[in-house]
């Protein structure tokens, strides 16, 4: 019985050590191709973490390979493919959830922005003097001017250059607003007396 299980276990440690004699270039070749698709899919801006992880991983292969331990590398290379993988599907979710983002940003803010025209219109057939409309209107040229880049953001994909655009406009459009409001308010009530 024990010569049986030597004669079946030294072939099977012969294949295992003629599997790591040779460099995992197949694996090494599969990991390069998971993280190019992974650069395709956005994961160097959606899914850096993981982006970064896979290509020290493809290095550590690459430089296992150099120091002939092809074990080494060929664990490297299972766990590079395995993170750009990772990465891709990481990407994905992060732009989808991003992009519905940014669509709901620009609808508000474009609502924001109409409205807020509407009102500085309605404030200057009534009389409010110009000095008090300037702030609010130049909140609302700087909000179109962010709607715009944002827009050519989204043209191009770039749904994190479109959120930075984005970033504190409507805040900044709404206090700008409620100022104004504020002020034609007390205008009108210094007129009435």
């Amino acid at each position: 019985m024990l010569r049986r299980s030597a004669l079946v276990a030294v072939p099977l440690a012969a294949l295992l050590l003629s599997a790591c004699a040779a460099p995992p270039t197949t694996e090494i070749d599969r990991a390069q191709g998971a993280i190019d698709a992974a650069r395709a899919a956005g994961a160097e801006q959606y899914a850096a973490k993981e982006y970064a992880a896979a290509t020290a991983a493809l290095e550590s292969a690459n430089d296992a390979v150099a120091a002939r331990d092809y074990r080494l590398a060929l664990n490297y290379a299972l766990e590079s493919h395995d993170l750009a993988q990772q990465a891709a599907r990481q990407s994905a979710d992060t732009k989808a959830r991003m992009r519905a983002d940014v669509e709901r940003a620009v609808t508000d803010l474009t609502a924001l922005v109409a409205d807020g025209q509407a009102r500085i219109a309605a404030a200057g057939r009534a009389g409010v003097p110009r000095r008090l409309l300037t702030p609010p209107t130049d909140a609302l040229a700087a909000a179109r001017a962010s709607l715009q880049k944002a827009g050519e953001a989204i043209a191009a994909g770039d749904y994190l250059a479109a959120h930075a655009a984005l970033e504190g406009v409507k805040e900044a459009t709404e206090k700008a607003l409620t100022a104004f409001d504020a002020a034609s308010r007390s205008q009108s009530l210094r007129r009435r007396r």
